[in-house]
């Protein structure tokens, strides 16, 4: 009992003692919130007991609007105020560093962000979700990838290898046309079209982009890419898939229902092949939801997006994909940086991170974080992570994206020729960026 006593006394002596640091955050759901008290504040605050120091977190609730958040994000900052960590969607990164409301890490943070062990478990590709022009301004979350879902029934009534394993387009258009001898059978579904939305960007066309090579952006010149046989192929393929060969279903591309009218198909084995990110898999199909295909781990596979040809994909690869994602940045405002990296850094890490799975297994952006009892995903995670990347975080994207819906509309529906939509492309994103701004493969 004495000595229980005398511990105690230690305790509230040495809580007594401590700096309690006060940190405020943004964007944390229930199930977040969860984690964060269980694991990630008494984490952070073991690692800060040497100094003297302890956190405590208020939680700020954010707009479900994301324009809003936004908004009001630019208002705090201007106004050097707001919370000490902001959850952040990196599309907003090169507007706001452009306006000069947020900075770097290693600025804000100095050298114990860039000195932290965690970037070595984070994919190049990944690293830059909350960065801009080779700066990083926060960490990701969870991220995503995108692949070919297929439903294994269908493929053994065609007469198709389960499990099937593409290694080129020529694969995928080949088991698309013996999959169109099946009754009531659409063979293959990729976005297209302005309907769809960002969808159609990257589910579909930044897929088929990817496999030949090339992004929309060019990095190392700094400017979008208007015209280029990537560009083209791409474009053709659409045109064999659903003008050409009549293999995918040309009203879903241009209604505004499509893609959930494919994802219902798809369930129902009505639809053979799907070009979709891991929503399907986790969400839509989720056997555990109500909603969801109850056999799904029976009726579907998985087969990772092939590039035109073996080699031919972006940085010569043979399998592509691309990732999104949102993630968290310091308020360059905080009175508290070290703190505030102490917290991000912690729930960042792999002990942190492993303990979040067991409440919601989802896709992490570290590759030393598994998938527990979800082999599907796992195989996403370690087989995708490391190849993926990301769309161009400028403030031209989302305007550039459109005209890429665009372009992949006007061929689908039959409009304009491959060559017509890459030149109609050229000229809109010319017009929106800038001459200066643009450049052409040959």
């Amino acid at each position: 009992m004495r000595h229980a006593a005398l511990l105690a006394a230690l305790t509230l002596s040495t809580a007594a003692s401590a700096e309690t640091v006060t940190l405020t955050f943004t964007g944390l759901n229930a199930l977040a919130q969860q984690w964060f008290t269980q694991t990630v504040i008494p984490a952070t605050n073991k690692a800060l007991a040497a100094q003297g120091k302890t956190i405590a977190v208020t939680f700020q609730n954010t707009s479900n609007d994301a324009e809003a958040t936004k908004q009001q994000y630019a208002l705090d900052l201007k106004a050097g105020r707001g919370a000490d960590i902001l959850s952040f969607d990196g599309f907003w990164v090169p507007e706001f560093v452009q306006a000069g409301l947020i900075k770097p890490l290693d600025v804000v943070v100095g050298k114990n962000a860039t000195a932290w062990d965690g970037w070595e478990q984070i994919p190049s590709g990944l690293q830059g979700m909350l960065g801009y022009q080779g700066k990083l301004y926060g960490i990701g979350s969870g991220t995503d990838v995108r692949g070919l879902y297929y439903r294994t029934d269908l493929f053994k009534k065609a007469g198709l290898p389960v499990p099937w394993t593409p290694t080129s387009w020529n694969d995928v258009l080949s088991a698309a046309r013996k999959l169109k001898a099946l009754p009531g059978v659409t063979p293959l579904q990729i976005n297209a079209g302005t309907a769809m939305g960002e969808a159609t960007t990257m589910q579909g066309y930044d897929m088929l982009l990817l496999g030949t090579g090339t992004q929309m952006y060019d990095q190392a010149q700094q400017k979008w890419i208007v015209r280029s046989p990537g560009i083209l192929d791409t474009l053709n393929f659409y045109k064999t898939l659903y003008v050409d060969d009549k293999l995918g279903d040309v009203r879903w591309q241009l209604i505004p229902t499509g893609r959930d009218l494919s994802f219902k198909a798809f369930a129902e084995g009505n639809l053979a092949m799907v070009t979709e990110g891991d929503y399907l898999w986790r969400s839509v199909l989720n056997p555990n939801d109500p909603s969801g295909l109850k056999n799904r781990d029976d009726v579907v596979g998985f087969a990772r997006m092939p590039a035109k040809a073996p080699g031919a994909g972006i940085r010569k690869q043979n399998y592509v994909t691309i990732s999104g994602g949102t993630g968290y940045l310091i308020n360059p405002n905080t009175k508290h940086p070290q703190e505030a990296w102490a917290l991000l850094s912690t729930m960042s890490g792999k002990p942190a991170l492993d303990a979040y799975q067991k409440l919601e297994a989802r896709l992490r952006i570290r590759k030393d974080v598994g998938i527990p009892g979800d082999k599907t995903m796992q195989y996403m995670a370690t087989t995708l992570l490391p190849i993926t990347v990301t769309r161009p975080m400028l403030p031209a994207y989302t305007k550039v994206s459109e005209q890429a819906q665009l372009m992949t509309e006007r061929v689908v529906s039959g409009q304009m020729t491959p060559q017509q939509a890459m030149d109609a492309y050229a000229t809109a994103v010319t017009q929106i960026v800038g001459a200066g701004n643009v450049t052409e493969v040959k």
